[in-house]
């Protein structure tokens, strides 16, 4: 494969012909975590952290001694505190062999309800030197052949909300 050096990452409209419209849909992704697809992952640009919901933890079958401990809360909307359990580095894939990338992602690990098994925030977001489109729900990113793409998926950001809003109403 040849390489391809500083190219230019752009949205088509044949892109955003695959979604529903209007909407106002969250970009929710499926990644690659360990050897683990780990689906509902909300990519979050005005998140400062990557976060990893314990009930996905569990479900990947990693060992609490893989925490690091932290002391350092996190803010969530609204100024509640919220203390991580640890912090926890995965090798993280997302995109199609070849125009894929794998970085190391610390993930912040939290035991809250959550419809999301994790979130993408502004660390991850800017290691791929990643643009995201929420109009288009997708992720583009450069790699040495070319640009990867990571697609949102509509319907379970659908889903996630509406368990949100359910969430809610519990509380």
């Amino acid at each position: 494969m040849a390489r391809i050096n500083n190219p230019l990452i752009g949205f088509s409209e044949e892109v955003e012909r695959r979604l529903h419209h209007p909407h106002d849909d969250t970009l929710v992704v499926t990644i690659q975590a360990r050897d683990y697809n780990m689906h509902r992952v909300l990519v979050d640009n005005d998140s400062s952290a990557d976060i990893l919901y314990y009930d996905a933890f569990q479900q990947m079958g990693i060992s609490r001694e893989q925490l690091v401990p932290t002391n350092a809360p996190l803010i969530a909307f609204g100024g509640t505190k919220v203390f991580p359990l640890g912090v926890v580095t995965l090798a993280v894939t997302v995109g199609d062999y070849p125009q894929h990338i794998t970085k190391n992602v610390t993930f912040l690990m939290v035991d809250c309800s959550s419809a999301y098994n994790a979130i993408i925030g502004r660390p991850t977001l800017n290691s791929w030197k990643a643009i995201t489109s929420n109009y288009h729900l997708m992720i583009k990113f450069p790699t040495d052949y070319g640009i990867g793409e990571l697609r949102g998926d509509q319907v379970a950001a659908r889903k996630c909300y509406v368990a949100m809003m359910e969430m809610d109403d519990h509380l």
